[in-house]
């Protein structure tokens, strides 16, 4: 006597050809021209944010930080140096113009995130900023005399100004107030500073150059 086994499922070789195409698991790639414009986007949140929060590229427009700086020069500025640790003499900054009255030019969005973007990266300069070094802090005492800077009574050694062994112009005494700083380019003979604003405030400053970042032939630090 013979038993009948009914099989409720067959091997996957006795089935025919599938219809069902196989997949991958992955996402569909957008087509190049949508990718694109995603792309450029994203850079430009990208480099707007590094340049509001951590770093931002500056274009030296002038000749006020010569020799140390050249004109067309880029330096890469710290913001969140100055975050946890204190601003020091001899240290090159960047600070928003002490004169004040600057007002940046009506533009559209698109004009405002090209613009972020090429200061960012330091093909452009913003007009309301400068650059130079820290000569006094707070409390101290700025003077030139005899053709010497002064500081706090003692002549300073500056080998890093243009033409150090040409005089500087005096100046009377000035005492840096709190919250301030006395600041001077170093070429002396061509730099708007302190010696006719006055002290700025700590407040403006923007952050710390510390490298020369283009061109090539002049990386180094600050």
């Amino acid at each position: 006597m013979t038993q009948e086994h009914d099989t409720e499922f067959s091997d996957a070789s006795d089935l025919g050809p599938s219809d069902e195409e196989p997949t991958t698991g992955g996402k569909k790639q957008l087509p190049f021209w949508l990718e694109l414009p995603l792309l450029i986007g994203i850079a430009l949140i990208v480099a707007v944010v590094i340049k509001t929060f951590l770093f931002q590229a500056f274009y030296i427009p002038s000749s006020s930080m010569e020799n140390t700086l050249q004109i067309n020069d880029r330096v890469l500025v710290n913001k969140v140096t100055y975050e946890i640790g204190d601003i020091s003499r001899k240290d090159v900054i960047v600070f928003d113009d002490p004169r004040g009255g600057f007002e940046q030019p009506d533009e559209d969005a698109i004009d405002s995130a090209v613009r972020n973007l090429l200061e960012s990266i330091g093909l452009a300069t913003p007009q309301s900023e400068f650059i130079k070094r820290v000569i006094g802090v707070p409390g101290d005492v700025v003077e030139a005399s005899s053709g010497d800077l002064i500081v706090n009574g003692e002549a300073q050694d500056e080998p890093y100004r243009k033409n150090p062994e040409r005089p500087i112009p005096d100046f009377a005494p000035v005492v840096v107030p709190e919250g301030h700083l006395f600041v001077m380019g170093d070429n002396r003979g061509a730099s708007q500073d302190s010696r006719f604003f006055g002290p700025i405030p700590i407040d403006t400053v923007v952050g710390k150059a510390f490298v020369i970042i283009w061109p090539p032939s002049r990386w180094s630090g600050i």
